[in-house]
């Protein structure tokens, strides 16, 4: 399991550390294109190295597949680059620029109760519960039990997070003001949708896996965007972020090869960066939507 691995070491002193995670931050948001300041105080305080397991770490090439730092000094964790925690998987401690930017579009506020889907070993939580003080909550959820585990372990010491060991598609189980996804799905989960509050922001990586799986390094969209939700009096906005990556669902999200076909012709048809509402159990307009799921569809009209 990771959290029973020795941490890695450090060259810097304690007060070295907190000044470099101060420009760490501040390089993040401005990489990310937000000037929130509550999400640079939040990357400035958080020990990533907590979240990464021990070294040799490995971090992700931009053509694929992954390198080992050179050193075990816990100073380079703080480098915006997708560290590996499970490279048999291509499952990574993600891009922090990415993340600040999704982040920005949840518009976290102080006390919100948010569901973490796909929480990995906690680093994006740890993120969420500094966003939502100590009268708020995060509930991590985490379907592998060794990443779970150790997203128990490195979150220990913050009180507004419960970590939970489930498939994601069936959480939450009560309702949030906001939901964060970080794998890629081709549909919403429904506890997604129909447990936000009003006035709740869902953001998701949507997005179609490849049709080749490669022999390691897991199973990545194809095409992918991140999309942002939010639950009105009427209906559900939805509005394009921005192109966005992620490893593909496991569980109760996985898709059939007609849905892939579906959703792949839409991508590749363009245009989901004109997208405005969301309709859930709702009968669309044929020829006013992007893309039309199973009792679900993505369109151009205005909620």
């Amino acid at each position: 399991m990771l959290g029973d691995l020795p941490m890695p070491t450090a060259m810097f002193t304690a007060d070295e550390l907190a000044v470099i995670r101060r420009a760490y931050a501040h390089q993040v948001v401005a990489t990310a294109a937000t000037t929130n300041p509550r999400i640079e105080a939040a990357f400035a305080t958080v020990p990533r190295e907590k979240f990464l397991g021990a070294p040799p770490w490995q971090i992700a090439n931009l053509g694929g597949g992954y390198r080992p730092l050179p050193s075990s000094d816990l100073v380079l964790a703080y480098q915006d680059v997708l560290f590996a925690l499970q490279s048999e998987k291509g499952v990574n401690n993600g891009s922090p620029s990415l993340h600040a930017r999704l982040l920005a579009e949840l518009d976290i506020q102080i006390g919100d109760r948010i569901a973490h889907i796909g929480a990995g070993t906690g680093y994006y939580s740890a993120i969420l519960s500094e966003l939502v003080g100590a009268s708020g909550h995060v509930y991590a959820v985490e379907m592998d039990p060794d990443l779970a585990a150790h997203a128990q372990a490195a979150l220990a010491d913050r009180a507004n997070v419960s970590v939970i060991n489930a498939d994601g598609s069936r959480w939450p189980q009560q309702e949030v003001d906001a939901i964060y996804v970080n794998f890629a799905v081709a549909r919403p989960a429904e506890p997604w949708i129909e447990r936000l509050r009003p006035g709740g922001r869902l953001v998701l990586p949507l997005g179609v896996p490849r049709q080749d799986r490669p022999s390691k390094g897991g199973r990545h969209a194809s095409h992918g965007a991140a999309l942002r939700i939010e639950r009105g009096e009427s209906g559900f906005a939805a509005r394009w972020i921005g192109t966005a990556y992620f490893v593909c669902a496991n569980g109760g999200l996985s898709i059939d090869d007609n849905e892939i076909e579906a959703l792949t012709a839409a991508f590749k048809r363009g245009g989901i960066e004109f997208v405005k509402s969301l309709l859930w159990k709702t009968e669309p307009r044929i020829g006013r939507c992007w893309y039309i799921g199973d009792q679900w569809a993505i369109c151009y009209d205005d909620v």
